[in-house]
């Protein structure tokens, strides 16, 4: 949220700071609009979400969408080949991430428009929203990464210019999500306390950091997520292939490497209320490229 003082503007989620890390409360609203809203979620899951950040559902996705949604991401990534929109682990060369998967596989954009994906997201938001990231995170077995603790709204505020969390993503099982695989964890109420990080981002810096497994930039200090894990405990969330989570863009999430014999494939789709568009980036000299970032 920038609001406009007399000589200039401010910005109420401050990042990337020069000495040490702050943790405010968030300014903005979790459920946009009305616990009425009408959408494919009730009004309880609704107050739920407002106090947890997050829901969780069953059977978004059947077998067969299942079956050809990987057969897509295996189709594409092979062609690809060394493609930006391909990242792969630094240590083994898997491929780790897909991005911009929406724009490259029909089947992804038929299920992203369908209406209990898009439809809770326009529910939660209030609002007419369009795709601001949508990936495939790959955790094959022995060699799935971590993804550190982090805020993506602080992300996409710093590094896209997102001017407040009217933001939401849906993650989507493409295999089963065990606790032992890699499954996320989330910090259930830390999406209403804004954790600043500290560091002047470089220029480029968003290639390093979708290969670290620690980025230098953008990660809270261990002390601000001990403090949230503290107060708030951690959820590990868990479902079958087709399951769906849904969660707001400021809360403070990871998941842990994969060593086990069962891959973890996730299907995420960022969903951003059109009055919430990209300015400059609040936190970067450039904005991201388009795959990260739609404008």
């Amino acid at each position: 949220m920038v609001t406009q003082t007399a000589t200039r503007s401010v910005d109420v989620y401050r990042t990337r700071l020069a000495e040490h890390s702050q943790i405010e409360p968030r300014p903005h609203p979790v459920v946009w609009g009305s616990m009425n809203n009408p959408g494919p979620l009730s009004s309880p899951e609704l107050r739920r979400y407002d106090e947890r950040g997050y829901h969780t559902t069953s059977s978004v996705l059947d077998d067969r969408d299942i079956a050809r949604c990987l057969d897509d991401v295996n189709a594409i990534t092979d062609r690809l080949g060394e493609d930006d929109r391909v990242i792969r682990e630094s240590t083994s060369g898997d491929v780790r991430s897909l991005f911009a998967v929406h724009q490259l596989s029909d089947v992804v954009a038929e299920i992203c428009s369908r209406e209990d994906v898009i439809g809770v997201a326009r529910q939660i938001l209030d609002d007419d929203v369009y795709i601001h990231q949508s990936r495939v995170n790959l955790k094959p077995g022995f060699a799935g990464g971590p993804f550190y603790w982090h805020s993506d709204f602080e992300t996409w505020h710093a590094e896209d210019g997102m001017p407040s969390p009217r933001a939401l993503s849906v993650s989507i099982a493409l295999t089963p999500n065990h606790s032992y695989n890699g499954s996320l964890m989330i910090i259930p109420g830390s999406h209403k306390l804004f954790v600043s990080c500290v560091g002047e981002t470089p220029d480029g810096y968003h290639e390093e950091s979708l290969v670290s497994y620690r980025p230098p930039y953008g990660t809270p200090a261990e002390s601000d997520v001990t403090e949230l894990a503290d107060e708030f405990g951690i959820d590990t969330i868990t479902g079958p292939t087709g399951s769906a989570l849904y969660f707001d863009s400021n809360c403070m999430h990871a998941s842990s490497g994969n060593i086990t014999p069962y891959p973890r494939s996730n299907l995420f789709v960022v969903f951003n209320a059109k009055s919430n568009a990209l300015h400059d980036p609040f936190g970067a000299a450039y904005p991201r490229p388009d795959h990260l970032a739609h404008r």
